[in-house]
């Protein structure tokens, strides 16, 4: 198999954390590599004009022509260890929370915690005379918004987990999300303002989705009824099949009667790949009762 077969199987067979960090890596070695061609042919401008296409500009005008940008910034990097430090803050708190929420939402907090960091950005950007001079060239990216909206959401969702940090030991997860939003509160003041403003954004959101999760109203179903109907314009549609019925009357064999069942046990077990993919809420309707009738056999 080679390498770029396994990694398409890794990315079709993995969960969506795994899919959102190889998104994140995929658009950071292509970036990289564009920026050693850059430098090969000696095009001095090629790295800028890449990022400017895709950051996130905080002024609303330079916004107008680069809308595309509010998505795209949540998964530009530039330096190494800026999306070494996100993906690794994605991957442990990934898990957890995985632990107790399905894909479907993790995917929906971290877009949706990626735009509510944007729009904090910009917001504060115009409304601000501290980033007066500022505004007409800040641009905004990486995943630190969407990767704290996810913090935050588990953090606040089950504030009493338990995780063990190197010289601090065992801390619960509600410490360590107040103290990481107390220091993006007093980092406005340095060089990365408008990236410490992007966190708390997505981290106001992350709080508000477990908040509004806990009383039972999960705030992102809408956009994931929109997000299921943007993916299902890219799926193909299945062949139909003609099924021809035996004799009314007449006795099933054991050969149909195999058959029959492989092909059941076949539907179901692609129910189950899916529900361990996507969660329960991504079945449909006729999935669901399929599920049931078997449960009751």
């Amino acid at each position: 198999m080679s390498l770029s077969e396994e990694i398409k199987r890794i990315y079709n067979q993995g969960t969506t954390l795994t899919r959102l960090i190889l998104i994140n890596l995929a658009v950071f070695l292509t970036i990289k590599i564009l920026s050693v061609i850059f430098f090969l042919i000696q095009n001095t401008q090629g790295d800028s004009v890449i990022m400017n296409f895709l950051a996130l500009p905080a002024d609303i005008s330079n916004l107008g022509r680069r809308p595309w940008t509010i998505l795209t910034y949540m998964f530009l990097h530039y330096g190494f260890f800026h999306i070494l430090f996100n993906m690794l803050w994605l991957y442990w708190f990934g898990r957890i929370f995985l632990e107790y929420l399905d894909q479907k939402k993790l995917l929906s907090i971290y877009l949706l915690g990626g735009l509510a960091g944007g729009v904090l950005y910009i917001f504060f950007y115009n409304i601000s005379p501290a980033f007066s001079d500022a505004l007409p060239v800040s641009v905004a990216l990486g995943a630190s918004a969407a990767v704290m909206a996810i913090v935050m959401a588990i953090s606040f969702y089950v504030p009493d987990y338990r995780i063990n940090l190197l010289f601090i030991g065992p801390l619960k997860l509600k410490y360590l999300a107040i103290a990481v939003i107390l220091i993006d509160i007093l980092s406005i003041q340095g060089s990365n303002a408008g990236g410490h403003i992007a966190h708390l954004g997505g981290a106001l959101f992350g709080i508000l989705y477990a908040g509004q999760l806990k009383r039972g109203k999960d705030i992102s179903r809408g956009f994931n009824r929109l997000m299921d109907w943007f993916f299902s314009l890219f799926k193909r549609r299945p062949r139909m099949k003609v099924k021809y019925k035996k004799p009314e009357g007449r006795p099933e064999t054991d050969i149909e009667f195999k058959t029959r069942k492989a092909e059941e046990q076949k539907e179901i077990d692609r129910i189950l790949e899916k529900i361990s993919r996507s969660g329960y809420d991504a079945l449909t309707k006729e999935e669901k009762e399929i599920l049931f009738r078997s449960s009751k056999k």
